[in-house]
């Protein structure tokens, strides 16, 4: 399988982000699986896509030319897709990737995994959106999650598309249900 991994450009302040993002790299390349991911080298973008090369996995980027430069493009990847837009980039993802994942970020992380698990929401996919939760970064979106349940705007039978796990060992295990 091929999994996309959507996480930040940045390290975060906690080193555990960095640690975990590199453990899932590393444990999803030793499964055989590969990854789709933004294209960058830095934050924990990078980590991702270098613990995945190191163990000696493929890793596919698409990057928007427009961010080419400002995200500085990982230049040792098994193949790069520069695009001409986050839409394009979002789509060919979507693609690629035989599951989502999502570590800890900011605004595009979020943007990525909504997209995604509305797109399964409506049927316009099958495959996994899992979040990854790592040091609780989740929590509270998962109590808005409960909240948008509670309110009547994800009905019963979406709820079951709520992937939560904490560790990489948790992700293999979903991923091999849904593979």
């Amino acid at each position: 399988m091929r999994i996309a991994v959507y996480c930040g450009s940045c390290l975060g302040k906690n080193p555990i982000y960095a640690e975990k993002a590199a453990e899932l790299g590393t444990v999803l390349a030793q499964n055989g699986h590969g990854v789709v991911y933004g294209g960058s080298k830095a934050g924990l973008m990078g980590k991702v896509a270098d613990a995945v090369l190191a163990a000696g996995g493929e890793v596919i980027g698409v990057m928007p030319t427009h961010l080419q430069k400002r995200e500085l493009a990982h230049a040792s990847l098994t193949e790069i897709h520069f695009v001409e837009s986050m839409h394009v980039r979002k789509a060919k993802m979507v693609e690629l990737a035989d599951a989502f994942i999502a570590l800890p970020g900011g605004g595009g992380t979020m943007d990525e995994y909504f997209e995604v698990f509305t797109w399964a929401q409506i049927g316009l996919h099958e495959k996994p959106a899992i979040l990854y939760n790592v040091n609780n970064f989740y929590d509270a979106l998962l109590q808005h999650f409960q909240k948008m349940f509670e309110e009547g705007f994800i009905r019963a039978e979406q709820k079951s598309l709520i992937h939560v796990v904490s560790t990489s060992e948790e992700v293999l295990n979903l991923l091999k249900k849904h593979g």
